[in-house]
């Protein structure tokens, strides 16, 4: 009887490892808006850092979190650390690649709670009302991600945080292009 129970209990772990290892190894979660703001206004908030905290949906979630800034203060090479509560972890954000008012490409490393690398892309589009803004994040899951995803849908997951960003992102970005239209209509 016995011997019978862990027979079933190995073909059990057999089937799951063989489920996990068919799971795709790439993943990318994307998310858009349109800005009411030009592409400048925008690309600001994006290739400075320090600018992040009045938009960023992970900047709530630990009013005491540590922030480090290091390298360039803005731009390629700028680089923004972070380690906080169960609900932010730790990890950092490296700014890759800038095609300026067009692209800002970002490395971002989690290390805690769990380790991962992926990239963040943020790509602007000029439109006669604005600017179409898409966000999206990319990388490729190992063994433990794979069996995550079989319980977690990481789209809905970090899609959900994208959505909150981009709608604050607008928010403090067609804010800033009113300031500014302000300011050279009383020039």
């Amino acid at each position: 009887m016995v011997r019978k129970i862990l027979i079933g209990l190995a073909a059990v772990v057999v089937l799951f490892v063989l489920v996990v290892v068919t799971r795709p190894s790439h993943f990318k979660v994307e998310r858009g808006t349109a800005i009411a703001a030009p592409p400048d206004v925008v690309f600001a908030q994006l290739e400075d850092f320090h600018a992040w905290g009045a938009w960023s949906p992970w900047e709530k979630l630990d009013p005491s979190m540590k922030r480090i800034y290091d390298g360039k203060p803005s731009g390629v090479g700028a680089i923004y650390a972070w380690e906080g509560n169960d609900k932010v972890g730790e990890g950092r954000m490296t700014i890759e690649q800038i095609d300026p008012l067009h692209r800002v490409v970002i490395k971002l490393e989690f290390l805690k709670p769990f380790e991962a690398t992926n990239e963040t892309t943020f790509t602007l589009v000029p439109t006669p009302e604005g600017t179409t803004i898409k966000w999206s994040m990319e990388g490729n899951n190992n063994f433990m991600a794979k069996a995550a995803s079989l319980f977690m849908d990481m789209d809905k997951l970090v899609g959900g945080d994208f959505e909150r960003g981009l709608a604050s992102l607008k928010s403090v970005s067609e804010a800033a292009a009113k300031t500014t239209d302000g300011a050279k209509a009383a020039k």
